[in-house]
């Protein structure tokens, strides 16, 4: 774990923590949402300059990981 982590980081990590706890508590709607907010975050975030690469990179793969995971969550 890195000590010192940017504000785009935390902010990111804590939407990853939101959507884990949600699929945890079976959550579905408010995962697809918190989910959908993250993609939106990192496209935010690296228009903004405040992604390099590597980080867009880590961070669009867990969103893919968490899109192709929640594929099949419906009511």
């Amino acid at each position: 774990m890195k000590l010192f982590r940017s504000k785009a980081e935390k902010l990111l990590d804590s939407i990853i923590d939101e959507i884990k706890v949600n699929l945890e508590n079976n959550y579905k709607s408010t995962a697809h949402d918190a989910r959908r907010k993250l993609g939106e975050t990192i496209e935010a975030l690296r228009a903004a300059g405040q992604l390099d690469d590597r980080l867009y990179k880590k961070y669009r793969g867990i969103y893919e990981d968490f899109t192709e995971k929640m594929k099949d969550y419906h009511h």
